[in-house]
C-alpha cells in the first residue's frame, strides 16, 4: 500500500491506495478568470479568500493555489495568496506553477508538507524542480509528458512517469511522495482519451505504485453537459485505482458520483462518509435503527 501524506500546519491528508478518494479543490486559478486576476493584479485577494472558504465547505480535502498571471510578480503573488489561505483555513495545499522561482516562493512560507504542482520528464524540470521538493520535503505531482510532448501512446506516458519517479529516487525522493497525473485530454477531441487514462492508472498503481491524481474537468472540454461526463469518468477513473483529482466540488453532482464511487470501491468505511453527507436532517432520531430492528424482528420470527 502507498500513502502519500499532506499536511500543513494543523491538518493532515492522505492519499492512497484503498483510502478515501481526495477532493483537490482547483478554483483559486486565476487562469481564464479576468475578474480574479485583474483583482489579484491589484492586490486584492478577498475573492482568493472567499473561493478557499467555499471549497472547503462544499467537501475540498485539499486546496491548489495557482496565482499564474502573465507580466505579474508571480512568486510574490503565489506566496501572498498561500499566507492568506492558510491563515483562513487548515487543509493542506498544492502549490502549483510553471515558475521554479514561484514554486520556491510559494514552498518558503509554506506551514506544513505541502504538494508541489508539477514536474515533468523533461531534463531541465527534473534538475529544478526535484531539488526543491526534496529541500522542502514536500511531495509531488508528476506530469508524464516530456521534451517531446504529450504522447498519444499510454505506453509512452507510462514510461515517462517511471522516468520521473526513478530520478526522483535519486534525489531521495520516495515513490509515496510523487503523485502521477497521466493527462486527462479531451475527450471530445480524443476519442480513446478515456481509454488511455483507465489503461495508465491501472498501471501506475499495480506496477509503479504510485498515487494519482488529474485535472478532471479537462477531460469534457467542449462538451455540453460537462459535469455529467466529468462525474462518470472520475467514477470509473476511482473503480481503476486513481487516488485524488484537482477538480471544482462547487458542483454538487460531480461531488455525489465521486462519494458514490467511493462506497461502491469499499473505500468509505460503513458508507460513513455517504451518511452523513445525505442523512435526511428531518428524520426522527432513531428511525434508521427503528427500521432495521424491525427487519431483524421480522427474519427472527
Amino acid at each position: 500500500m502507498t500513502d502519500t501524506i499532506i499536511s500543513s500546519a494543523t491538518r493532515e491528508v492522505v492519499i492512497g491506495f484503498d483510502r478515501p478518494f481526495v477532493i483537490i479543490g482547483e478554483r483559486i486559478n486565476p487562469t481564464g478568470r479576468k475578474i480574479m486576476a485583474a483583482e489579484m493584479l491589484a492586490g486584492d485577494y478577498s475573492r482568493v479568500i472567499a473561493d478557499a472558504l467555499a471549497q472547503v465547505e462544499a467537501g475540498a480535502h485539499m486546496l491548489d493555489v495557482n496565482a499564474g498571471i502573465p507580466l505579474a510578480d508571480e512568486p510574490g503573488m503565489l506566496a501572498k495568496a498561500i499566507q492568506l489561505v492558510q491563515s483562513v483555513t487548515d487543509v493542506p495545499l498544492s502549490i502549483d506553477s510553471s515558475i521554479v522561482a514561484a514554486l520556491e516562493a510559494g514552498l518558503a512560507v509554506y506551514k506544513g508538507k505541502a504538494l508541489v504542482n508539477s514536474v515533468t520528464g523533461e531534463e531541465d524540470r527534473l534538475e529544478t524542480v526535484l531539488p526543491l521538493v526534496k529541500k522542502y520535503g514536500a511531495a509531488v505531482v508528476a506530469i508524464s509528458n516530456d521534451e517531446t510532448g504529450i504522447s498519444q501512446d499510454p505506453n509512452v506516458r507510462f514510461e515517462v512517469a517511471r522516468k520521473i519517479v526513478n530520478r526522483a529516487s535519486d534525489y531521495g525522493i520516495p515513490a509515496s511522495d510523487i503523485v502521477v497525473d497521466p493527462l486527462v485530454m479531451p475527450i471530445g477531441a480524443i476519442n480513446q482519451a478515456g481509454v488511455q487514462v483507465m489503461q495508465l492508472v491501472h498501471r501506475l498503481r499495480t506496477e509503479l505504485k504510485v498515487n494519482t491524481t488529474c485535472g478532471a474537468s479537462n477531460v469534457s472540454f467542449g462538451l455540453p453537459a460537462r459535469n455529467n461526463i466529468t462525474g462518470t469518468f472520475l467514477a470509473m477513473a476511482i473503480s481503476n485505482g486513481m487516488t485524488s483529482a484537482i477538480m471544482n466540488p462547487l458542483h454538487p453532482e460531480v461531488k455525489n458520483i465521486v462519494m458514490a464511487a467511493d462506497v461502491l470501491a469499499g473505500n468509505d468505511q460503513d458508507c460513513a462518509a455517504w451518511i452523513r453527507a445525505n442523512r435526511d436532517p428531518d428524520a426522527p432520531s432513531g428511525a434508521r435503527e427503528g427500521r432495521a430492528g424491525g427487519r431483524r424482528a421480522r427474519r427472527a420470527e
